[in-house]
């Protein structure tokens, strides 16, 4: 038997895997480092979250990430190099990070990779017929298991797509198998640059289960905090926006994008939504020349009401769920009071409750999916668009 998949066979008999998930986001600002204990598997998963640390990304490094990002004209040497860059980045991130901790590489099972989303192009984006859904992290596995020495899971949502879905949003499989409830209808709500729910219902059938987008969370914001504000990345306890005046006329246009009427499940990005929309919306609203700070509190408003709207759609206005927030969005007070405000039969709560760093929720699922990968994929979500009953991720060997 090859050495590679001995290891394997090994870590799949452990009764509990050490796992590294890493999450980088639209936002760009750095990867999201989680060291999880993981046992069981399906719905008897148990996450032990051990670690977790946010490293930044130095200056250069997200400008050369943004210069191929969400682009059609991107230079095609450039997205090449980066794929090979952004996993020897990553890899050195994780060694620095496991040895901060007191690990090292060889008590490390699997390395869970999401890698860096550089283009999203779902069916309802390009509306291009012969042409199936598509989507491209890259940051490349081999080269972090290779680098780091440890077996390496990656590139999960291309099953996702190859089965069906859109490659997004995945959050659907580890939201069930770790926090469904019975008896507590639950929404898990991650507003990330795009912002996502997932609903568990209250009789855990997973059959019923479903997760969308909904539209942007944060990206309007930091892309147009980022223009406009040199050396600022995102509105820091919406300081910004909470000095503005929401304009109503630019809201109204901000509100008229096909997809937001679209059914669920959806997914979108930047790709829709930047700053090319924002100024589009200005100038059919006649708003070009109104203050930044209106901007930044319309902009605010309308993520807030994009949420609250299609909550609203998908489960009534009179319903009571228990709304579960993650992401970068719960340091937005604004966003959180606007939501509360509209969502106002709801309880909300941080996944912090449920003993999961909200800021380390995304990168966690993506160590539950690998998890999955190598012991379970025995839970069936039924035959439903967008959640396909799929085992993700593609295996990476050190050597």
């Amino acid at each position: 038997m090859n050495l590679n998949w001995k290891k394997i066979f090994n870590i799949i008999q452990k009764p509990e895997r050490i796992i590294v998930g890493l999450m980088s986001g639209t936002s760009m600002d750095g990867l999201d480092i989680a060291l999880c204990g993981i046992s069981g598997s399906g719905s008897e998963t148990k996450v032990r979250l051990i670690e977790f640390k946010t490293v930044d990304y130095a200056e250069e490094f997200k400008a050369e990430i943004k210069s191929i990002f969400s682009r059609h004209d991107a230079d095609l040497q450039m997205v090449c190099l980066m794929n090979e860059k952004i996993a020897l980045v990553h890899a050195g991130m994780i060694l620095e990070a496991i040895g901060s901790w007191g690990y090292k590489s060889d008590e490390i099972d699997v390395i869970a990779s999401h890698g860096q989303t550089i283009f999203h192009a779902p069916k309802s984006l390009h509306g291009m017929n012969d042409y199936p859904n598509g989507t491209l992290q890259i940051g490349d596995g081999d080269h972090i298991a290779v680098k780091t020495g440890i077996v390496t899971i990656a590139d999960f949502r291309q099953k996702h797509i190859a089965a069906g879905g859109e490659g997004a949003p995945l959050a659907v499989y580890g939201d069930y198998l770790l926090f469904s409830k019975k008896g507590e209808d639950r929404i898990m709500l991650n507003i990330g640059g795009i912002a996502n729910f997932t609903y568990l219902p209250a009789d855990n059938d997973a059959a019923k289960v479903f997760s969308t987008d909904v539209g942007p969370g944060n990206t309007l914001m930091d892309q147009y905090i980022q223009k406009h504000y040199i050396g600022v990345y995102f509105d820091k306890d919406a300081a910004i926006a909470g000095s503005g005046v929401v304009n109503q006329s630019l809201l109204n246009e901000l509100m008229l994008s096909e997809f937001l009427g679209a059914g669920f499940p959806k997914t979108t990005g930047p790709e829709l939504f930047n700053l090319g929309y924002l100024k589009k919306a200005q100038e059919s609203s006649g708003t070009l020349a109104i203050k930044k700070e209106d901007v930044m509190a319309t902009l605010c408003h309308f993520s807030a009401i994009v949420i609250v709207n299609a909550i609203e759609k998908c489960f009534g206005k009179t319903a009571r769920p228990s709304i579960y927030i993650s992401g970068g969005g719960i340091h937005n007070p604004m966003l959180l009071g606007q939501l509360k405000k509209g969502l106002y039969n709801a309880s909300f709560y941080t996944t912090g409750q449920l003993e999961i760093n909200p800021d380390a929720k995304e990168a966690v699922l993506f160590a539950i999916l690998a998890n999955e990968t190598l012991v379970g994929g025995d839970t069936n979500f039924g035959n439903r668009q967008g959640v396909p009953s799929v085992t993700m991720g593609k295996i990476c060997l050190p050597s």
